[in-house]
């Protein structure tokens, strides 16, 4: 066998989202995707259509196909004037009916890409082939309430018919890092828009990496391993994890076995978080295998362009697009916009805070020191209080308001910088005006200049090499000086006077 000169891993995504729709995708049952539902009883949501009763037939979710069609535009698919539904045929326990219902060769999208960052600062495109949309099965659990195994299987069908986008990628990804990228960037989109709660540990968003290697070798020659799609991967760890583990496992089996990328060698692989480990689960379907065929009960689904004009007049700033606004208009470093846009919620507390400052400040204060100065109390003091706490910060109990406070109690010198966070972690815990509860606990900085110039004399009383230091021009002595002065005043001198009143009196 020949020499391996180097190995390539190869990447197609396949990405299940559960919309958060009130009723299921075929029926009026209340969906478990929705945030109201989340903790219903097992089998608790389900009716005849859902059950697959004699008789039972099915009626299409408009709302559904509306959120998929937000998906769509925003990862610039092309909406189709008219695709159907198909029954996909298979057995499985948790799918009541023995067959999906899911869209086969006209599918609700098709095209489109998805700009992904990565670690040199540029972006790449991953190329989405479709998006279809179709119903998900139930669920399938070893496990008695409380976490007490149980031999048997045990069969939920809360989750059976909820309206399921399926998202696929052409095989565009390069790296278990750039296929995270992607998961995180794909979730934040879903979550902007408003389409899913996309909360992992329920199963929001699944993720089905199709992954081979290419190896090339000594004479110049590539080969192929088999794709292996791995099911069901409801981390970005896990994602992380197979994929990595894949790379090193196709190599090897390639040497042991030679085997290569071609008809009927595809394979379904499972992920052991334990063990972090993936293990073989069945060889993989063909689409004939499915037996599709149109489903009889339902009508196509037609879209003109009044209607796709309706929902593309929907769609909000997208947080690709938020990134590059708060990197232009309020000079924020590439890494701090990313991470005010990690997070729908928090982005938004964020620029609740933005609007508030900008209602109290007017044009005392230029829109880019605004947003600044927002973003540094949502990811310092805020990042700090949210991580102690196990919150995220629009939990922390503060309101976008009292920042704009805040901000505004700065802006105007009338707060230290140490004392200004004292009172954002006190607003935390208590529905008060910002100045007002500055002032009852003493946080306000005192600009009473007999005041200052007491505190100044003490300084030099007490620190006499460093009055003495500082008067022959050492400068970094001012700083024992100062630190004596905020300490007697328990923090509320102004430092920049109490430094000016020391070059007043030690150095003039």
């Amino acid at each position: 066998m020949s020499t391996i000169v180097s190995t390539r891993i190869k990447i197609g995504m396949e990405v299940h989202v559960e919309l958060a729709t009130r009723s299921k995708m075929f029926s009026r049952s209340a969906s478990v995707a929705h945030p109201d539902h989340f903790d219903a009883a097992p089998n608790s949501l389900c009716d005849p259509v859902v059950l697959g009763l004699p008789g039972a037939l099915p009626v299409m979710n408009r709302r559904a196909v509306e959120m998929s069609m937000m998906v769509g535009l925003a990862l610039g698919c092309r909406i189709a004037e008219y695709s159907k539904w198909d029954r996909k045929n298979y057995f499985y326990p948790d799918l009541p009916k023995g067959y999906q219902i899911s869209q086969y060769d006209l599918p609700l999208c098709e095209g489109g890409a998805l700009d992904i960052p990565v670690d040199d600062g540029s972006t790449r495109t991953i190329g989405i082939i479709r998006a279809h949309l179709e119903e998900d099965t139930g669920k399938t659990g070893h496990e008695l309430p409380g976490g007490h195994p149980y031999e048997g299987s045990l069969v939920d069908y809360n989750r059976a018919g909820v309206p399921l986008l399926e998202i696929v990628t052409e095989p565009d990804l390069e790296s278990a890092e750039e296929a995270v990228a992607f998961g995180k960037e794909l979730r934040n989109i879903c979550r902007f828009l408003g389409v899913t709660e996309g909360i992992m540990q329920r199963g929001h968003m699944r993720f089905e990496p199709n992954i081979n290697v290419l190896i090339t070798l000594e004479d110049g020659s590539t080969v192929a391993t088999p794709i292996v799609e791995i099911k069901n991967l409801n981390s970005f760890r896990a994602v992380q994890g197979a994929i990595e583990h894949e790379g090193v496992r196709q190599v090897e089996a390639w040497k042991q076995d030679g085997l290569v990328m071609g008809t009927g060698m595809k394979s379904t692989r499972g992920w052991d978080d334990q063990r972090e480990e993936t293990f073989l689960q069945r060889a993989k379907e063909d689409a004939h295998d499915y037996r599709y065929f149109p489903e009889p009960d339902l009508i196509p689904v037609v879209v003109d362009e009044a209607w796709r004009s309706e929902i593309a007049a929907t769609i909000p700033e997208l947080p690709i697009q938020r990134r590059a606004r708060y990197e232009s208009s309020y000079a924020l470093s590439r890494k701090d916009a990313a991470a005010l846009t990690a997070e729908r919620d928090a982005c938004f507390f964020y620029e609740g805070c933005i609007e508030s400052t900008e209602e109290r400040m007017g044009d005392s204060m230029p829109i880019s020191e605004v947003g600044s100065a927002a973003a540094k109390w949502i990811l310092n003091a805020g990042a700090r209080l949210s991580n102690e706490r196990e919150c995220e910060v629009q939990e922390l109990g503060i309101r976008p308001d009292q920042i704009a406070e805040i901000i505004e109690l700065r802006h105007a010198n009338e707060i230290g910088s140490t004392a200004a966070e004292q009172l954002f972690e006190l607003l935390c815990d208590r529905d008060d005006d910002a100045r007002a509860l500055a002032e009852r606990e003493g946080l306000l900085q005192v600009t009473d200049t007999n005041q200052l110039e007491a505190w100044i004399e003490g300084a030099i009383t007490a620190q006499p090499q460093a009055a003495e230091d500082f008067a022959s021009g050492k400068d970094a002595a001012v700083g024992r000086l100062v630190g004596h002065v905020m300490k007697a005043s328990g923090g509320q001198a102004d430092a920049a006077a109490v430094r000016s009143g020391l070059v007043s009196r030690l150095r003039n």
